[in-house]
């Protein structure tokens, strides 16, 4: 093989092909290059048996890309029964083979998450009194308790929280019901992989013989479940390559323990270290940046990046003047450098630590005529909060919205359900009257009893009241005072999935307000007409739901999550939201989570720019359509100076208004308060 055009680094990952080797492969240094060419070197070289080399892989993406680069350069039939897969697929694949040693048939079916939930409704329905638990949040909680290996008769039932109090039983009604069924969900694969290989050492024997050679691509991603896979099969050989990088380990809140590639030499005594340090990608002061912000993590491999591309231009940090002025000056500058330099608008990319923050970037950008596509997310008019509390204002606007007045009849949940429902649209038919005007008389209505009519008639007065205040009173005041009488909080609180999920609805709900308020600012003759046209007006176009392979492809400004973006390359970046509460995120530092994970992420979202990376925060963000002041986040203050250009933005922060600062304060309270609980 000619290996003349890799670096001396990987040169020496490539030849050491026996015993374990740890690749620690900095941000764009060309791991996925060398994992490939190792594949073929241990073909083409070493003549080693297709059959017995495993490469696993965290998507079927990723598997694809890997051994169609892999058969590019050594021809398909030379590999030709080579395992190339992602953890699921491999574990199907030894299930497939002996899942009649654990009491299940080999015709096994894998129930996907919609088979999940109802399989899961239906064992809580069962339960009787406790059908107040959540059928997505247990779920969640067996899932988490898979990766760890955890069957249901070793969990500890915990105090105070319902969920967790029934999640042993839960658990092992679950299991039951799915052996039953002849089933497996998609966390049994890898437990049940790891069961087949710990209780039946033959099997085990059968499978290391076969992979003789093992590669896993994105090691610091693994959880428990995933790491025992490995260690078993690799504990005969011990020829076990992986490659990965600590300092973009961002995925420990599902499950991924940084403790794997750290702990990789104690594991595994005798392992050869290889650092791939050059970085093929960026700029050299986006590097500098990216190394001077992770050298301050602990837990962390020593390494750091370097190119021999020279400097680049200098970082950009603009303080804007608000989240709308963030998002103007982050469009105006794409105008700008699509007309000075010839870009395309698909080498920009938008990252933000939360989806709740596309929202301002999205409006400015459909304002421009500027294409864009949002990865890993919901355009935020999609999301079900924001659809809720919009039914609501078009409602009050138009009582004769029979599409809308039907969605938040029974949102949040107030005693008019499906069948409440179904007698009012009959009469409704029977009379040829609008539903409206039924609610009004709901006495009239046959079979309703008591309850229903009283609700019926709380709900009426309700939307008549706020129908009269928005006609008054200022569109955002009156938005958060809606939410609240509302009590949508409360719905959101006590169906999210977890108190994550919960804070993530929450911020779209606030975000709505924020965008009347914003309205608000720039209309002389602001209305809930008018801001109801401009939604609508923003709303419509929308281009047909892709996979993100998809939209990647499109000549469109890429908006995504710091989470969602790893991986990825752009020539411009801008990381925006550098601020203390969002990156880092509040729950981070009030809640005592992992501060380095939050600086990883930084360094994920530098690391993502190729050649011009501008950060930004505001001086002011609106929290339910109130200005709150904001402190820049401590990670810029680790970028050194000599890299690191600052400006202001040309719109100055208008004084705060304290009086309806201290309106809002009793609401942000409350939800406080309840965020706690």
């Amino acid at each position: 093989m000619d290996l003349a055009s890799l670096n001396p680094q990987q040169i020496e990952a490539v030849r050491h092909t026996d015993g374990p080797l740890l690749l620690l492969a900095g941000a764009g240094s060309g791991k996925t290059r060398v994992i490939t060419t190792r594949i073929v070197f241990l073909l083409e070289t070493c003549q080693v048996a297709p059959e017995q080399i495993l490469a696993v892989t965290f998507t079927n993406k990723a598997a694809r890309e890997m051994r169609q680069r892999v058969e590019d350069m050594a021809g398909r039939r030379r590999t030709k029964g080579l395992t190339i897969a992602t953890f699921h697929a491999l574990c199907v694949r030894m299930l497939k083979e002996d899942i009649e040693r654990l009491g299940y048939k080999k015709n096994f079916s894998i129930y996907g998450s919609a088979d999940q939930l109802r399989l899961m409704r239906d064992l809580i329905q069962e339960l009787g009194g406790e059908q107040r638990l959540d059928a997505e949040r247990m779920l969640w909680l067996i899932s988490d308790a898979k990766n760890r290996l955890l069957a249901a008769d070793q969990i500890t039932p915990g105090q105070g929280d319902p969920a967790v109090a029934a999640l042993a039983g839960i658990y092992a009604r679950y299991q039951r019901a799915l052996k039953a069924f002849n089933a497996l969900d998609f966390d049994d694969l890898i437990l049940l992989g790891v069961r087949l290989l710990r209780e039946h050492p033959a099997v085990l024997e059968k499978y290391r013989q076969r992979f003789r050679y093992l590669m896993v691509d994105e090691y610091q991603d693994t959880n428990t479940a995933q790491y025992t896979l490995l260690r078993l099969l690799a504990d005969g050989h011990r020829n076990l390559c992986v490659v990965g990088d600590d300092d973009q380990s961002i995925y420990g809140w599902r499950g991924a323990d940084l403790g794997n590639i750290l702990n990789f030499e104690k594991d595994f005594p005798g392992t050869r270290v290889i650092r791939l340090e050059q970085n093929y990608r960026s700029s050299g002061n986006i590097l500098t940046a990216a190394n001077a912000v992770i050298r301050h993590n602990r837990k962390r491999k020593a390494k750091a990046l370097w190119t021999a591309d020279g400097p680049g231009v200098a970082i950009d940090y603009i303080l804007c003047a608000d989240d709308e002025d963030e998002a103007r000056t982050v469009v105006d500058r794409i105008l700008t450098d699509c007309f000075r330099d010839g870009l395309g608008y698909r080498d920009f990319a938008i990252l933000f630590r939360t989806n709740a923050q596309s929202r301002p970037f999205e409006e400015q950008l459909r304002y421009q005529n500027i294409p864009y596509v949002l990865i890993g997310g919901q355009q935020f008019f999609d999301r079900k909060e924001v659809k809720d509390i919009l039914a609501y204002l078009r409602v009050l606007l138009n009582p004769s919205d029979e599409v809308n007045l039907l969605r938040i009849l029974n949102v949040p949940r107030r005693g008019i359900g499906d069948t409440t429902a179904d007698r009012l649209i009959r009469h409704s038919a029977e009379l040829r009257l609008p539903l409206w005007e039924v609610l009004k008389n709901p006495a009239e209505v046959p079979e309703l009893g008591d309850k229903a009519q009283a609700a019926i008639t709380g709900f009426v007065q309700l939307l008549d009241s706020f129908r009269h205040r928005f006609r008054v009173g200022s569109l955002s005041a009156t938005g958060r005072e809606l939410i609240e009488e509302l009590k949508y909080e409360d719905e959101l609180l006590r169906t999210a999935q977890d108190p994550d999920r919960a804070r993530r609805r929450l911020s779209y709900v606030a975000e709505v307000v924020n965008a009347m308020a914003s309205y608000e600012d720039r209309e002389a003759q602001a209305s809930l007409e008018g801001f109801l046209d401009k939604v609508s007006l923003l709303d419509q176009d929308e281009p047909p739901r892709q996979d993100k392979e998809s939209k990647l492809q499109r000549d469109a400004v890429v908006l995504m999550s710091l989470h969602s973006s790893k991986g990825l390359e752009f020539k411009q970046v801008f990381l925006v939201g550098m601020e203390e509460d969002l990156l880092p995120h509040k729950k981070t530092l009030s809640e005592g989570f992992d501060l380095e994970e939050e600086r990883r992420l930084c360094y994920v979202g530098i690391t993502r720019a190729q050649r011009k990376l501008t950060l930004l925060g505001a001086a002011r963000r609106r929290k339910y359509g109130v200005m709150q002041p904001r402190t820049g986040s401590r990670f810029l203050e680790e970028i050194p100076a000599e890299v690191l250009k600052r400006h202001d933005s040309d719109a100055l922060p208008a004084a705060d208004d304290q009086a309806q600062d201290r309106m809002a304060e009793d609401f942000f309270a409350k939800m406080r308060a309840k965020l706690a609980t």
